[in-house]
């Protein structure tokens, strides 16, 4: 099977550009491809993932990869699949999350030996002069084009600013400035991109002639992975000081049993021929899926020690109800009044909760328990001595839960 034949398999693409020309490219070897990163955060999060594990197959067939961190364009803002403004971030802020980035995409991309590279759009987009940028690049550009954009159409019913049209003109440049600088030949993108890719596409064979080899291709899918990075409680991310190894687990134990198998299919480096035979896996099969699945993505991000770890704590929860690598809580002495502590407030402190009384309705509804054994009563207390040493599980529903202990 051809690296292409794989990426299409694993459902990885969606629309392209010169199918032919792509297959030869990626087949041999031949392609330098970019993707785009907005810096809006200090970490990367599973949105991610599509990108970042696509990038490591194509570079391991020969293939070179460039990661475009966004620092000019983070200054517009994209108003791609938004119906809001986003805000501006200072330039100090966004060098810092450039560097975050950096650190985590080495986990995925090796950038030693000219093998990959990374550029910040910055170093020539903040440069650039107005009347220039009219001349040798708007004038490529149709407006009543990009109005037909989906992109724009969804701000033009809140008001779409000038500052945010520019945008699909900005990453087309992207695209033309990596072409002549570093011979980037192919971009690829979500689906919520296609219009912004082919401005860039179009741009070079305008500028430089029909046969400049400029290809485009998105990722299938991009939009529901970007929603991966996303749960009732915030974002999903890859740096461990936000999301401990052992939540990353959890939240991929816990994906729905229609996805897992797809979510194996794209996002881990298992050969196809394995998750060929557990497409066939039914039932109570399908949790040793998603414990496949929640493995080899917290190995990939993680290491092999702090996956261990998680899998071993995970399934010690889920055979006794208690855990040695769960997340944990600790309790200072200002949480507790008279060496006690009520189940009220340890549901609020430990965050499985947002309020007290959602914590009532939590336990009313028996939806709590300590240490495997429900909890009923709304005013039940704890001794701060219980809490000492090992402490005590605290389980909300059946998939959020915390040690609580005092130190």
């Amino acid at each position: 099977m051809t690296v292409f034949d794989e990426l299409k398999a694993r459902g990885l693409l969606a629309q392209l550009t010169d199918e032919e020309e792509i297959k030869e490219l990626i087949n041999h070897g031949k392609a330098t491809f970019y993707i785009g990163f907005d810096p809006t955060a200090d970490s990367l999060h599973v949105g991610h993932f599509m990108a970042l594990c696509l990038m490591k197959r194509l570079q391991m067939a020969g293939n070179k990869p460039i990661a475009l961190i966004g620092g000019g364009t983070a200054m517009i803002g994209d108003p791609s699949g938004r119906t809001d403004m986003r805000s501006m971030m200072t330039p100090e802020t966004i060098q810092h999350n450039c560097d975050c980035f950096k650190k985590q995409m080495s986990k995925f991309i090796d950038f030693s030996e000219g093998k990959a590279m990374m550029v910040n759009n910055a170093d020539w987009l903040l440069d650039l002069n107005y009347i220039d940028v009219l001349r040798e690049v708007g004038a490529h550009f149709s407006v009543n084009r990009m109005l037909t954009a989906e992109c724009y159409k969804q701000r033009m019913e809140k008001g779409l600013s000038f500052l945010e049209f520019n945008y699909m003109i900005m990453q087309s440049y992207d695209f033309y400035v990596l072409y002549q600088k570093y011979g980037c030949n192919m971009q690829f993108g979500g689906d919520d991109q296609w219009s912004n890719m082919l401005g860039g596409t179009e741009l070079i064979r305008r500028k430089l002639g029909k046969d400049a080899y400029a290809m485009t291709i998105t990722l299938l899918l991009n939009s529901e992975g970007k929603k991966m990075g996303k749960t009732q409680k915030g974002a999903v991310w890859l740096d461990p000081d936000k999301t401990s190894p052992f939540d990353f687990f959890q939240y991929w134990r816990n994906v729905a049993d229609a996805d897992v198998l797809k979510c194996i299919r794209m996002l881990t480096f298992l050969p196809l021929e394995q998750i060929d035979e557990m497409d066939k896996w039914e039932g109570s099969e399908l949790n040793k899926a998603k414990e496949i699945l929640a493995y080899e993505l917290t190995k990939l991000v993680h290491g092999q020690e702090e996956a261990e770890k998680a899998l071993e704590g995970a399934r010690t929860l889920f055979s006794s109800g208690n855990a040695a690598q769960m997340p944990t809580v600790v309790l200072t002495e200002g949480n507790f009044m008279e060496d006690k502590i009520d189940i009220l407030t340890m549901l609020t402190v430990s965050g499985l909760v947002a309020s007290r009384s959602e914590g009532r309705r939590a336990v009313e509804q028996g939806g709590v328990s300590i240490d495997g054994e429900k909890v009923t009563d709304i005013k039940a207390v704890f001794e701060k001595e219980k809490l000492a040493g090992d402490g005590l599980v605290l389980k909300r529903g059946k998939k959020s839960f915390k040690k609580i202990i005092f130190q």
